[in-house]
């Protein structure tokens, strides 16, 4: 008896962050199901903290991307496979996390105006680029993602395209405002206003990020590159 006393106490230990047996996977009573969100509800934030830490432990000590397991994993977070898999799909979703949780948080936009939401969505991309840049295994990161294409897919249709969309919105609602001219294609202008940005941070990594460069941006769109007429 004590022995079986003992190894249910070591189980216990093991999954104290599991669901109580008899539970529903779920955890919702029976006979009222509970919407699932697409990752599963976490149970404890503890848990995932410990997840996303050991990823990034692991990935500062030189593993790549394509050697981790989820057991590897699991083993350095000190947590069981079924924690990570009712938090994350597969290995895919948990790295895009993991990104996440490295770089800056995408700031709150008022989703009413029009040129205001845009500068702080240009500011945010501006951020994120210094974190890069100052983030050895970010940009480390970031290249093992590109060379696999499941990978950045999934980045970038839970990422980037997110935040497309918001830019497009906003400019929508700065045409609609009258802030913007309403001759041009959203999508043309919402190119011109995050191209110069992307260029800054993307492919010209040594070029300076100032404090103002997202007014500047937006400034010399709103006044345009024409000299000025002389008298």
């Amino acid at each position: 008896m004590q022995g079986q006393d003992g190894e249910r106490d070591r189980r216990g230990a093991r999954n104290r962050d599991e669901p109580q047996a008899g539970a529903p996977a779920c955890g919702s009573s029976a006979g009222a199901p509970d919407a699932e969100p697409r990752r599963g509800r976490p149970r404890s934030a503890a848990a995932e903290r410990a997840i996303l830490d050991a990823v990034i432990a692991l990935l500062e000590a030189g593993e790549p991307l394509a050697g981790l397991s989820i057991e590897r994993i699991a083993r350095t977070a000190g947590v069981g496979k079924a924690t990570i898999y009712r938090r994350w799909s597969g290995k895919e979703e948990l790295f895009v996390d993991v990104v996440r949780d490295m770089e800056p948080t995408d700031p709150p936009v008022s989703g009413t105006a029009g040129l205001a939401d845009l500068r702080v969505m240009l500011e945010s991309l501006r951020t994120r680029g210094l974190a890069q840049r100052s983030s050895v295994l970010l940009v480390n990161i970031f290249a093992q993602m590109k060379s696999h294409p499941k990978l950045w897919e999934e980045y970038h249709g839970t990422v980037i395209a997110p935040r497309r969309v918001a830019m497009l919105e906003a400019v929508r609602r700065a045409v609609a405002a009258g802030e913007l001219r309403d001759d041009l294609d959203v999508e043309l202008i919402d190119d011109l206003f995050v191209g110069p940005m992307l260029v800054r941070t993307v492919h010209r990594p040594d070029a300076p990020l100032p404090d103002d460069l997202a007014d500047r941006i937006i400034t010399a769109l709103l006044q345009g590159l024409a000299p000025a007429a002389r008298v």
